[in-house]
């Protein structure tokens, strides 16, 4: 019964964990990208990624806002 609370527990806790990291994650990319030495093209998808992490974020789509905003630090290079 322990085990299932605590599953139970860190299943709840994993939503709001990358709710929490979404504007973390933003900011990141904010700063970096005027920084970086990127061609017109790259720049240009870094930026569609994170207004798509935003809106995916903001709609509650948290994975989604995650897996959006880290292609774009991908590309930008950063952790």
């Amino acid at each position: 019964m322990k085990r299932l609370i605590v599953i139970c527990a860190l299943a709840a806790a994993s939503p709001m964990a990358l709710a929490s990291s979404c504007p973390k994650e933003m900011k990141a990319i904010d700063a970096a990208l005027p920084k970086a030495q990127l061609s017109a093209e790259k720049a240009g998808e870094v930026s569609k990624l994170r207004a798509d992490g935003e809106a995916f974020h903001k709609a509650g789509k948290h994975a989604e806002s995650m897996a959006a905003l880290n292609k774009a630090k991908g590309i930008l290079g950063i952790k």
